[in-house]
Parts: structure tokens; sequence; C-alpha cells
């Protein structure tokens, strides 16, 4: 099983993750299944690709190399392996799919409509901190005409 593969796979498992949550009911099995089976799983996948470079035991494919997180130089030579580029698309995957799991729960606990979310929804996933932070700007006064800022 190769790095294509594993691009492919947590590609596609985000992907499936985020149609359920977009487009179906968000019953509370929806909803953590989009955790645990979504969110989940990439943090797995993401974990062990880590792990298993960083200790040697897999390798991280052609080119670059190295751990130093420190400089661009270093984070560069991270991601000019395949290996490197797709921990770290599944690292993004992982993230936003969570930012857009808390975006859509905490939409709906403030009776926020299901049209207004999906493009923000969509926003987090295409350009994740865009569409979060569209959300932080559009909560606010829905949370103050609730009476609560959570």
């Amino acid at each position: 099983m190769g790095w294509d593969f594993v691009f492919n796979a947590v590609n596609i498992l985000a992907l499936a993750a985020w149609v359920l949550l977009i487009f179906l009911p968000r019953w509370p099995a929806l909803l953590s299944a989009v955790l645990f089976l979504g969110v989940g799983i990439l943090c797995l996948v993401y974990s062990a690709g880590l792990i298993g470079v960083m200790s040697g035991l897999i390798p991280a494919g052609s080119g670059g190399g190295g751990a130093d997180f420190s400089s661009i130089t270093g984070v560069r030579a991270i991601f000019a392996s395949d290996g490197g580029v797709t921990i770290g698309w599944t690292h993004y995957l992982a993230f936003d799919l969570f930012a857009g799991l808390w975006i859509a729960r905490d939409a709906d606990a403030k009776a926020i409509s299901r049209f207004i979310q999906a493009p923000i929804l969509f926003a987090t996933l295409m350009a994740g901190p865009l569409g979060l932070g569209l959300w932080l700007l559009l909560r606010e006064p829905a949370a103050r005409r609730q009476g609560r800022f959570h």
C-alpha cells in the first residue's frame, strides 16, 4: 500500500463524511459516525503515518525527508516527500472536518438555517480557517440572541 493509495483513501473518507454532514439529517448516530468514523479514522491514519515516518518504520517516499519544524526550509523538506504531503494533508482533513462538525452542531443549537450553514461548511471543507472565521462572525450575534456565548 503506497502513499497514493493512502492519499486517495483519506480524500474519499473525508468527502463522504462532509456529504453526510452537509446533506443528511443530523441524527445523533450520524454525528457520531462523522466524529468517530470520519475524524477518528483520519486521526488514526495521521498518527500512524507520522509515527511510522518519524521512527523510520515507514519510508516517506521520494524526495525530502527530515522533521525540522523550526524553519521554512525544514518544513519544505518534510513536504518534499509523498509521505510528508500525505500526512500533512490528512492533518488538514481531520481538523477541517472536526471544525465543520463543531460548526454544524453549534449552528443547529443556535437554530441557524441549513441553507446558511451549507456555504459556511463548504468554505470550511475547501479552506478550513476561512469557513471557521465566517462561522465565528455569524455565530456571535446568534449566541447573544440566545443570551449565552457558548
